[in-house]
C-alpha cells in the first residue's frame, strides 16, 4: 500500500511503481535461485518477502502454502493462537475488533501485498476476515520469526509497514473525527480505488469490497447516510454506480477533492 502522501499524484506513483516491479520481475525470471512460485508474486516485489535472499525464500517456500478464501471466510479470530502469518496475494481482508458484549467495529482493511500478522505475538488481537474472494500465502509463525531475528532488512521492512499502518490509522482518525459524511464516503472510495488492485495502473473502476452496512460501520455512519452520500456523489457525476456494487470514477482528482484531501 502507498502512503497517503502520494494522494495528489497517485496515478504517477502507481505508474512508476509498476515500471520498477516489471523490471524486477524480468530479472527474477532469469534467476533460477528464486523459487518458481515466488518469481511473479506481488508480495515478493512489493511486500515483506522482497527483503529475503533466494536462499531464505527457498526456506520459507518449503513451509508455505497458498489458500483461497471465499468472501466471509475467517483468516484468524480475535483471541486465537497465532500459528501462521500471511501475505495477501489477492483480494481485500477486513480487520475487526469485538467487545466483550458482542459489539464490533471494523478497524482496518488490508490489500495485496500486505503482510497479515504481528511478529512475536502469540495471540491475535483482531479478527481478520476475507471481505472479497481472496488468496493468501501462509507460512508458520516460528519460521518467519526465526528469519526476522537473523535478517535486519526483513525486520526493517516489517517495522516500516507497522509505522505506515500507524500513520494511516492517524489519518483515518482525522477522517472519522473531523470530516463530513460526504468527505468520509469519498475518502473510503478513494482508499479503495488506489489500493484494491496493486498491479493495475487504472484505478478508475472497481467493485466495492464491503456491503453498505460494513461501509457504515467502517465510517461511523448509518446505512441510510451512506446510501444518501452515494446518491449525491452519483448525481454530481463524481462517481458512476452499476449493479449497486461496481463503481467508476471519471475524475480521480475530483473524488480526492470531495474527500477533503489537499
Amino acid at each position: 500500500m502507498f502512503m497517503l502522501a502520494c494522494d495528489s499524484t497517485a496515478s504517477l506513483c502507481r505508474q512508476a511503481k509498476g515500471k520498477v516491479d516489471m523490471e524486477v520481475r524480468r530479472q527474477d525470471i532469469h534467476n533460477s535461485d528464486i523459487p518458481l512460485v515466488c518469481r511473479a508474486c506481488e508480495a515478493r516485489h512489493g511486500g515483506v518477502c522482497g527483503a529475503l535472499t533466494p536462499e531464505q525464500l527457498t526456506e520459507l517456500n518449503r513451509h508455505s502454502f497458498r489458500h483461497r478464501l471465499e468472501t466471509g471466510a475467517e483468516v484468524i479470530g480475535q483471541g486465537e493462537t497465532v500459528v501462521n502469518y500471511s501475505n495477501i496475494m489477492r483480494g481485500v481482508v477486513k480487520l475487526t475488533k469485538v467487545m466483550a458484549d458482542g459489539r464490533q467495529q471494523i478497524v482496518g482493511l488490508q490489500f495485496a501485498p500486505d503482510f497479515l500478522g504481528r511478529p512475536f505475538l502469540e495471540e491475535s488481537a483482531i479478527t481478520a476476515e476475507a471481505a472479497t474472494d481472496s488468496e493468501v500465502c501462509n507460512f508458520p509463525r516460528n519460521v518467519l520469526d526465526r528469519l526476522v531475528k537473523k535478517t535486519p532488512e526483513l525486520e526493517h521492512k516489517l517495522h516500516r509497514q507497522a509505522l505506515k499502518e500507524l500513520d494511516e490509522a492517524r489519518d483515518w482518525m482525522l477522517t472519522l473525527g473531523r470530516k463530513t459524511a460526504q468527505e468520509k464516503v469519498a475518502s473510503f472510495l478513494y482508499l479503495i480505488a488506489i489500493h484494491i488492485d496493486p498491479e493495475s495502473v487504472d484505478t478508475s473502476s472497481f467493485d466495492l469490497p464491503l456491503s453498505r452496512a460494513d461501509i457504515a460501520d467502517f465510517l461511523g455512519l448509518t446505512i441510510e447516510t451512506v446510501s444518501r452520500q452515494f446518491t449525491k456523489l452519483r448525481k454530481e457525476n463524481v462517481i458512476r454506480i452499476e449493479n449497486n456494487r461496481r463503481v467508476t470514477v471519471p475524475d480521480m482528482d475530483r473524488l480526492m477533492r470531495h474527500a477533503g484531501n489537499d
